[in-house]
């Protein structure tokens, strides 16, 4: 079967992943190609996008941010089965990056939905303009009020929201991170990555959008560098994976992604799923997977600010056997 090479131009995008009908179909080893806007829903001439290509209709959920292009239904996905994006490339398409404060969101409220107690006075909204350098891979942000006048920091461009469509029917705002992907802020979803996601429903159902320049670890204040992108992925399906969450690999980890709160709930659903994914496929044993995890992990936190945070657990895999078991990733 020849693989295909699909170009997409979004007509309408959702705020929300969800049983959404796919605007295009796709076999397993086909590669796609979309143009994503920024969070706030800006083209890369810096237009915003009309509210009639806001898609509307049963079940639809209006998000404040993260637009997304798609879904992009797969042949013969099925549940249970996994559907494995190799992100090929990321290519920003335009010089600048915008973040933001805003008050009560971020990092410094509470961590209980809905309760705004802080521990500083809340931040005045304030959004920063960030210049892009493309040919040298560098952000640069002015700073005339402080010491350095000039701040510079290199470019590490990832998708902040791609996910397919929730178990059980559920719609998830594009806010929202969840066992389905979703705005999960992870930097490893970036080129030269392959992220797996569950199959839930038939089809899958992947969207995508909200691409980053760069970000910290926790994406503190709430915003990274949003900008627009060119993003070309293959997709793979994965029959019979019956994973439950998130996982990635590149060429030094593999990954493991839970999403949650508190964040210590989201810390335990990553590390449980990669000892889960060391013992079945690796041929750990537990006890020793356990222990080996414990002193040479490394765990990313992508987000502490979203309506769930987000939890990367890290393990090298230069201490991997050469094969997994069955040959499966």
């Amino acid at each position: 079967m020849q693989r295909q090479m699909h170009r997409y131009e979004a007509a309408c995008y959702h705020m929300s992943y969800g049983p959404h009908k796919p605007v295009l179909w796709l076999r397993s080893g086909d590669t796609l190609v979309v143009r994503t806007l920024d969070a706030g829903g800006r083209d890369e001439r810096g237009r915003r996008v009309s509210l009639r290509r806001l898609c509307q209709g049963p079940g639809e959920l209006r998000s404040a941010a993260n637009p997304l292009v798609g879904p992009f239904g797969v042949e013969e996905a099925q549940p249970g089965d996994a559907l494995a994006i190799h992100i090929e490339q990321i290519r920003i398409t335009r010089s600048t990056a915008w973040s933001a404060f805003l008050p009560h969101f971020g990092c410094f409220t509470d961590e209980v939905p809905g309760r705004l107690m802080q521990l500083l006075p809340p931040v005045r909204e304030r959004r920063c303009l960030w210049r892009l350098d493309l040919r040298r891979m560098q952000a640069t942000l002015r700073m005339p009020r402080s010491r350095i006048r000039m701040a510079t920091i290199p470019l590490h461009p990832f998708i902040g929201s791609i996910g397919v469509a929730p178990r059980w029917g559920r719609v998830e705002l594009s806010l929202t991170p969840g066992e389905y992907g979703g705005n999960m802020d992870c930097p490893e979803t970036s080129a030269g990555s392959t992220l797996i996601l569950p199959v839930f429903v038939a089809g899958g159902l992947l969207s995508l959008g909200d691409v980053h320049a760069a970000q910290g670890d926790g994406e503190i204040c709430g915003v990274a560098l949003e900008t627009t992108a060119e993003v070309r992925l293959r997709i793979e399906r994965l029959p019979k994976a019956r994973i439950e969450w998130p996982r990635l690999y590149n060429n030094d980890y593999i990954v493991t992604i839970g999403c949650a709160r508190p964040l210590l709930e989201a810390f335990k659903i990553a590390h449980r799923e990669m000892l889960g994914w060391l013992v079945r496929d690796y041929g750990f044993h537990r006890d020793d997977a356990l222990q080996l995890l414990s002193q040479v992990g490394r765990t990313r936190i992508g987000n502490v600010c979203d309506p769930n945070y987000c939890v990367a657990a890290k393990f090298p895999r230069r201490l991997l056997p050469p094969s997994p078991a069955g040959g499966k990733k």
